[in-house]
């Protein structure tokens, strides 16, 4: 692993109005590396994941992709700098079929990318997820919660990115599937050497496959610890979900 990270976001508060969502929040993911970014509903993790992807403007704190700053890079263009975001809820275009919601997330590369260089990152997506390709001419919506998850991870892949964001991946799934989608990023993260960041609130699955995460509370960064040493930790739950905000050593 190299020794400077990949992403660094740095003392990053966001504002919406009067409310302060993000508060001071600094954290570091290294080529690679799955870090999670856990927290209750409300916590502030989907405002997180949007300001890294260029959505929400922060109000102070900067962000650095690969040693250089892209505070102020636009949100269009970032997905060409390598970073894809697969947003809560999924997103997709349902009245579309499987193909071209995939074919949908090379838009970014422009108009370099020819025919055969979007063929190829289809093959790919295809490849890591089989089941579409069973349903390659399927209608999105027709598909269940878990092919759909796995069809908006595989639209943001076929960017290519260096780092993927995944907002609550686990939403709204059954537990076999969820177990299905984070096994599927695992293969991911050790083949591609992505650098991925997940924002979840089950915590156990997503310990079980991240190397270091993060607990966000009220907006700040309560906890930062390597995931296995997380999973045995008797205070994480409570500081998660509120019922308390001292934390043990």
């Amino acid at each position: 692993m190299n020794t400077a990270p990949f992403l660094s976001v740095s003392g990053l508060s966001v504002s919406y109005g009067q409310i302060r969502a993000l508060r001071d929040v600094s954290l570091r993911v290294f080529s690679g590396e799955m870090v999670a970014v856990l927290g209750a509903n409300g916590a502030g993790k989907s405002t997180l994941m949007k300001t890294i992807a260029g959505l929400v403007p922060p109000a102070a704190g900067s962000i650095e992709l690969d040693g250089q700053t892209i505070t102020k890079v636009p949100a269009h263009q970032r997905p060409g700098i390598g970073i894809a975001l697969v947003p809560e809820g999924r997103k997709l275009f349902t009245p579309l079929t499987v193909e071209q919601n995939l074919r949908l997330g090379a838009f970014s590369l422009g108009k370099s990318a020819g025919k055969a260089l979007v063929h190829e990152r289809l093959e790919e997506v295809l490849e890591t997820f089989p089941v579409l390709a069973d349903r390659l001419h399927a209608l999105a919506g027709e598909l269940s919660g878990g092919q759909q998850q796995m069809l908006a991870i595989g639209r943001a892949l076929m960017s290519k990115p260096r780092l993927l964001l995944l907002d609550e991946p686990s939403l709204g799934l059954a537990p076999r599937i969820v177990e299905d989608v984070f096994e599927a990023l695992l293969t991911l993260n050790g083949r591609r050497s992505l650098a991925v960041l997940i924002a979840e609130q089950n915590i156990r699955e997503a310990l079980a496959v991240a190397d270091r995460a993060y607990v966000v509370q009220l907006g700040k960064v309560v906890i930062e610890e390597d995931a296995d040493v997380l999973f045995d930790r008797s205070d994480v739950e409570d500081v998660y979900m509120g019922r308390r905000s001292d934390l043990v050593d």
